[in-house]
């Protein structure tokens, strides 16, 4: 085991070597550990993760997804998906092994979403139940495709929520140049209900 314990101030660290994506072997070492049971640990499961095993703790694949997926894309998006995650998804299997997590679990966790009530007696929108699940679903289709997850136990236990599309109502140019009339005195109003209208811009 390539874990030891320093002389100086008996806390522990672990010196290792993986396999890179080039190949080429690496060496890794990790110190501060107060106990041999936590170097050891860490040794595990960072090896778990470098050879892309689903054997792992569901919290230490989403470190895996975040670098790897969500760091592509648009801050904004980066910020919603990263939050869905940690305060809807996480919470409920972060302790579990990716591997274990089956659609009975899924079923369950969409109960709790479900379930859900705030100060205001207000439960979640069947929007937003759709996009937490697309997202927990997104996380296991990943693990699929490039980390050899047998199945997605979040498609096997179907969909919660449903997209909901409301009915869109908009000015005809006749309305919105009576309108505009209407508001011409008024400036800063004015400039921007023009912006608003004629650059399709929606809220």
């Amino acid at each position: 085991m390539p874990v030891y314990q320093n002389d100086k101030n008996k806390t522990w660290y672990v010196k290792c070597y993986y396999k890179d994506w080039q190949g080429i072997n690496r060496p890794h070492t990790k110190r501060g550990f107060l106990k041999k049971s936590e170097a050891q640990a860490y040794e595990r499961e960072f090896k778990l993760k470098k050879s892309h095993s689903t054997d792992m703790k569901f919290s230490e694949f989403i470190e895996i997804y975040e670098r790897d997926c969500l760091a592509r894309l648009k801050y904004n998006t980066n910020v919603t998906k990263k939050y869905l995650i940690r305060d809807k998804i996480l919470p409920y299997f972060k302790e579990r092994k990716l591997n274990e997590i089956t659609p009975a679990d899924i079923l369950e966790w969409q109960n709790e979403m479900l379930s859900y009530r705030n100060s205001n007696g207000d439960c979640y929108s069947q929007t937003y139940l759709k996009t937490i699940h697309n997202q927990l679903s997104a996380i296991f289709n990943y693990a699929c495709k490039y980390y050899n997850l047998s199945d997605n136990p979040a498609r096997k236990a179907g969909n919660m929520g449903k997209e909901q599309y409301g009915e869109m109502k908009f000015w005809t140019k006749d309305e919105y140049m009576k309108f505009s009339e209407a508001v011409m005195d008024k400036e800063v109003s004015y400039i921007a209900f023009e912006i608003l209208y004629w650059c399709g811009i929606r809220l």
